[in-house]
């Protein structure tokens, strides 16, 4: 199967560092690798509300079959938010939220889809301690880890104003060969 990479925008400000980071990173994949670039902030959904249990069936929310459809024909899924108090932006949050939903749709099998499938990060920070993404990066670890997906890692960088990452040099150097690794299966720390 060809590769093909969905990157999720998850900023709350368009061409933001983390997109601007990403970016850097795609124009690095060979040619023939597909990209779909979908910002959360415009394809927006509203707060996820857990309705397994209830009596009606769930209502579709706009956008999110098109943000269902485009995850299930990527290979790759890349969440581009930024480091937003240690931990993913609200967008990017809740379109995980959404999984939940997906994963108890009767007419489909999500987590099976899923299994096999790479999920990456890409992130911009103010702070130089890397560490201090590390919420962020456990999220997208175990969320491929319970999906059985594989995990490509975190790309972090440094920026707070805009444009403000590229002189970050030493992400840009990571950038250049963030997608040539291969995601790898992962587990959750006690298995």
């Amino acid at each position: 199967m060809d590769r093909s990479f969905l990157f999720l925008l998850a900023s709350a400000r368009p061409g933001g560092n983390s997109e601007r980071l990403a970016r850097a990173a795609a124009e690095q994949l060979p040619e023939e690798t597909g990209q779909h670039w979908l910002d959360l902030a415009r394809l927006r959904l509203p707060d996820y509300v857990d309705a397994r249990h209830a009596e009606e069936p769930w209502p579709e929310q706009e956008h999110e079959e098109t943000l269902r459809q485009a995850t299930l024909a990527a290979t790759d899924i890349v969440i581009v938010s930024p480091l937003y108090w240690y931990s993913l932006s609200s967008y990017a949050k809740r379109y995980l939220d959404y999984w939940s939903k997906w994963l108890a749709t009767p007419d489909r099998d999500f987590k099976a889809e899923m299994a096999g499938r790479g999920l990456w990060g890409v992130t911009a920070m103010a702070h130089r301690e890397e560490v201090l993404a590390r919420p962020l990066e456990l999220t997208l670890h175990h969320t491929a880890a319970y999906m059985g997906m594989n995990f490509g890692g975190v790309l972090l960088g440094n920026g707070t104003r805009p444009g403000q990452v590229l002189d970050d040099e030493r992400a840009l150097v990571r950038a250049k060969t963030f997608f040539a690794r291969e995601a790898r299966p992962v587990r959750f720390p006690d298995e």
